[in-house]
């Protein structure tokens, strides 16, 4: 086994504005926990910096008059067209040097997936990847360049079996517009209902077209979903497809604003659920491709990409400065004393209700989605 964990400390200090809830600095907290908690110091492992994407690479992709229009922005330059092109809104501000920053997120995530198809590591992790809400000629929630829809397109060309999980609270509209239609890509999106959260897509109606029908599913679950509602659906949907499908590649979309303290986000998961999800992505196929994806709460995001980082490495974390400080915890893991999380189960009429949603929501798609991959 040979990994990759793609990071840029320079990149990480990338400044969206004061009050703009992204955040790249949670990736330097998380390099920090993971060197802390030894998850980097085994011999498979390394870590690469990543490499600006070339305009042909994008150009597979992304429409040439957007890209020049980000890049007029990012040396500052404000135009009326860059509006409807989404760039300058509160979502996607206009910031000096994002074009720059942009092709080196994307580039992470290119790097990880060519190293991975060409058989030289068989897992990478790019804390600053999975910008799944980017459209073709559109910046949208915080997503600039769709680095996922940019990596995917390349590995499908190479005759590449691939699929896409995305555990991220915000449903990948920008990647699900981009292969809508493409039986050679299974998409299955776990994020909180549309009806409560951005962008309002995601429904579990919306399950491809033409070639495409069966190869998009979406779990939409209901704000004040816990660890114990979401991998019961979990265990019922991701398994049984991928085992189906049996992809050469997977790209796993981390993201850990699912979690309680999530500021934007309603549902109520603790890290042991967000790990034990990757865990099972991890048992179902050998060769990943991690993202980042959200996650607004930074401490608790680091706390889960620590774990994440660990789980796809089959490596356990032990805290090197434990016994230090007078025995006290700083930093990130403060609040529960360790990386783990303490259970917060959603309880009453809440729990009832989401767990039902639940039901329904995995009743469709193995009604209308599993005769298509023949799993009975």
């Amino acid at each position: 086994m040979q990994s990759a964990l793609i990071y840029s400390q320079e990149l990480s200090r990338f400044d969206f504005g004061h009050d703009h809830p992204y955040k790249p600095e949670r990736a330097i907290k998380a390099y920090e926990l993971c060197r802390r908690y030894g998850v980097l110091n085994y011999p498979w492992m390394e870590v690469l910096r990543p490499p600006p994407l070339d305009l042909d690479t994008l150009l597979a992709f992304h429409d040439e008059r957007y890209l020049h229009l980000l890049k007029e922005a990012s040396l500052g330059k404000v135009g009326a067209e860059m509006f409807s092109y989404g760039l300058g809104t509160e979502d996607n501000p206009i910031v000096p040097g994002i074009y720059e920053w942009s092709l080196m997120t994307a580039g992470g995530t290119f790097l990880g997936a060519d190293l991975i198809a060409r058989g030289e590591i068989d897992v990478a992790f790019n804390f600053l990847g999975g910008f799944h809400h980017a459209r073709r000629d559109q910046a949208q929630g915080f997503c600039y360049i769709n680095d996922v829809a940019v990596a995917a397109f390349d590995l499908l060309n190479r005759g590449i079996k691939l699929a896409f999980v995305d555990i991220d609270a915000h449903h990948c509209d920008g990647v699900q517009d981009a292969f809508y239609g493409d039986d050679r890509l299974l998409l299955i999106s776990f994020h909180e209902s549309g009806e409560t959260l951005y962008p309002g897509t995601g429904k579990e109606t919306e399950i491809g077209e033409g070639k495409g029908l069966g190869f998009t599913i979406n779990v939409p679950l209901d704000a004040d979903t816990d660890d114990e509602v979401y991998l019961e659906a979990f265990h019922e949907v991701v398994p049984p497809l991928l085992e189906a499908f049996r992809p050469d590649i997977l790209i796993a979309e981390l993201g850990a604003d699912t979690q309680i303290s999530d500021p934007l986000t309603h549902l109520r998961l603790t890290n042991n659920g967000y790990q034990e999800a990757v865990k099972i992505l991890r048992t179902l196929c050998q060769r990943i491709l991690a993202l980042g994806g959200g996650g607004y709460d930074i401490y608790r995001t680091a706390r889960c990409w620590t774990l994440a980082w660990s789980n796809l490495n089959h490596v356990e974390p032990e805290d090197e400065f434990a016994g230090l400080v007078g025995g006290m915890m700083f930093g990130p893991e403060q609040e529960v004393g360790s990386l783990q999380d303490r259970p917060h189960p959603t309880e009453g009429r809440a729990k009832e209700k989401a767990l039902v949603h639940a039901k329904e929501v995995v009743a469709y798609i193995k009604k209308e989605v599993f005769p298509i991959h023949k799993i009975s």
